[in-house]
């Protein structure tokens, strides 16, 4: 098993940055990549960057040059870097470690964090 927590969420002005942290513990390993989602209030969820175990990273239009995902050596934490935030990015933001175990890809999600950005 693989536990998933996201943190670094908060109430944000337009136009400034937030970290948000992913933090897995427990079997890690295997890694067939991590997703960063949002939940916009009364929306579904939508993949906003992903990072896959070679390191290619791939971003949603509306986030590109904005948001940043980035890992540690180990796997163990992955960031999104968010600048330049919009109130448009007001969501839930939720962490996605997609695990490969007996030949399949197993998803390990956290439960979010909130990001309000205020205009």
């Amino acid at each position: 098993q693989v536990q998933v927590v996201e943190s670094g969420g908060g109430l944000v002005q337009a136009g400034g940055s937030l970290r948000l942290s992913c933090l897995a513990s427990g079997e890690v390993h295997n890694i067939n990549g991590v997703g960063w989602y949002r939940q916009p209030p009364g929306k579904e969820r939508e993949l906003v960057a992903r990072l896959d175990g070679g390191d290619t990273t791939t971003y949603e239009d509306p986030v590109k040059g904005r948001f940043t995902i980035a890992r540690d050596s180990a796997w163990n934490t992955v960031y999104l870097q968010m600048n330049s935030l919009q109130s448009q990015d007001t969501a839930v933001y939720y962490c996605d470690f997609e695990v490969w175990r007996r030949g399949g890809i197993v998803h390990f999600w956290g439960r979010g964090t909130q990001v309000t950005v205020s205009s």
